[in-house]
């Protein structure tokens, strides 16, 4: 399920991040430790997920996390 829409979608439809001290990381090959959670190849899900303060709460962790590197990651993926 993508934290920006909450819709569900296939596992190849969605891009799984996961904290990494203090800033949200893209996992492309889906193998980094830790909890992660999912989000549509969209900006729009990402702006919602982080207006509502999604990342905190599905990845588990305290304080605000620093969303830049996906927001690069889907600018080049998307150009």
């Amino acid at each position: 399920m993508c934290i920006g829409c909450r819709k569900r979608a296939s596992v190849s439809e969605l891009l799984r991040v996961v904290a990494v001290d203090g800033r949200v990381v893209v996992d492309e090959r889906r193998r980094m430790p830790g909890r992660g959670a999912w989000l549509h190849l969209d900006p729009g899900c990402l702006a919602a997920a982080a207006r509502r303060r999604a990342f905190p709460r599905a990845l588990r962790v305290s304080g605000a996390l620093d969303v830049n590197g996906v927001e690069e990651y889907l600018d080049r993926r998307l150009r």
